[in-house]
């Protein structure tokens, strides 16, 4: 699904990212783990290019979303993300938040296939017979739109018991009912993979539980996941492979239980010594 080629990222002559290289396939929950100022947050937000690469290849389902020639909101559609600091939008409630996206993205699809439509009897005389194109079938309005995010918007809603906060504002919701909406809002545009920068970082301890279960619900569903986490014992428990970054690079990538048990890079011995 993702193939990172010698990803580099540098913010002026600081060089954060030195040459990565991994791949994601369907399926995978990959735990990117290491210490503070290693530059996985920054890997993280590269690979759906909310920080553009200073050099590399990010090759998401065949095409190279670091070249800067391709729209990337195109692509960002099927790349979920979950933030350490949940980056609800205050002044909407719940439901609005969750529904902002499917709605933006569904009346932007609509009014283009409207405009190729009104345009097409003149775009068609230029072209030669047998290389007509057809008009886009429309199944749907704006309404029709906004009904479907509706609907899906509370059933995700249902699915974290949170269905009686719709329409409550992010303030008035715990860390963990925050962390839980701003999954739930990147599942609504049913993405192919979901990044989540250390969705645990930002709350109390006896919040975190309830995110992780949920993280884990996502995992056990195949969903496909990347994590930048410092929850040790849920990188061993869901991951598929972890993946150990210091200084820009990845140092160690292995299956949990192997990496756990008996790491071979010297600078992940050491790190787990203080973590663990």
């Amino acid at each position: 699904m993702i193939d990172v080629i010698k990803l580099q990222k540098s913010f002026g002559k600081n060089e954060v990212l030195k040459g990565i290289d991994i791949t994601v396939n369907k399926g995978d929950i990959v735990c990117v783990i290491g210490p503070s100022g290693s530059g996985k947050s920054t890997f993280l937000r590269c690979l759906n290019c909310m920080e553009d690469p200073t050099g590399g290849q990010i090759i998401f389902n065949g095409v190279d979303i670091a070249d800067m020639s391709v729209d990337i909101n195109i692509h960002r559609r099927k790349i979920g993300m979950v933030f350490q600091q949940f980056n609800l939008f205050n002044n909407k409630t719940v439901i609005q938040n969750i529904m902002l996206a499917p709605v933006h993205v569904g009346l932007s699809d609509l009014r283009r296939a409207k405009r190729f439509n009104a345009l097409l009897p003149i775009t068609n005389l230029f072209r030669r017979k047998g290389n007509k194109r057809e008009k886009i079938e429309i199944k749907t309005d704006a309404a029709g739109i906004k009904a479907d995010a509706y609907e899906n918007a509370m059933r995700l809603l249902r699915r974290i018991d949170l269905e009686e906060k719709a329409d409550k504002y992010p303030s008035t919701l715990s860390g963990g009912q925050k962390q839980r909406v701003a999954i739930v809002r990147a599942l609504a545009m049913n993405p192919e993979v979901i990044l989540f920068d250390e969705p645990t970082s930002a709350l109390d301890p006896e919040m975190v539980g309830e995110v992780l279960e949920l993280m884990k619900q996502l995992a056990q569903e195949g969903m496909t996941l990347v994590f930048v986490t410092l929850e040790m014992g849920f990188a061993r428990e869901v991951g598929t492979r972890v993946c150990f970054m210091d200084e820009g690079i990845i140092m160690e990538e292995n299956t949990p239980e192997a990496f756990f048990s008996n790491p071979q890079c010297p600078r992940a011995v050491e790190f787990l010594s203080k973590v663990l």
